[in-house]
């Protein structure tokens, strides 16, 4: 069976070139949640958890169906970890996400 997404990352907004906040539309049971702002703690943490996180964004009209572009995951660096949607990422990167 599939692992369910627990979230899907719409927009990111970053400070210093690190993840300060991301706008985010959570699963709550069957259904998905309005967007909500998570910062960066609160993100880590739940990845931490083994939550899924993925990018993307909502089709308009569709309710909770979504465009899913890329799964975001935990890097380990030397002595941080990262959220990116790269293995080989060096610093918080969530590509093609915009800003806001």
């Amino acid at each position: 069976m599939a692992k369910t997404i627990d979230g899907v990352i719409e927009a990111v907004r970053l400070k210093n070139g690190q993840i300060a906040a991301v706008r985010v539309f959570e699963r709550r049971g069957s259904a998905y949640s309005d967007w909500l702002v998570l910062d960066r703690k609160t993100l880590l943490e739940r990845l931490q958890k083994g939550k899924s996180f993925v990018t993307g964004s909502r089709e308009e009209l569709m309710a909770g169906t979504f465009k899913v572009n890329a799964p975001v995951m935990l890097v380990k660096g030397k002595d941080r970890e990262f959220i990116a949607t790269r293995e080989t990422a060096e610093s918080d990167l969530l590509e093609n996400v915009p800003f806001f």
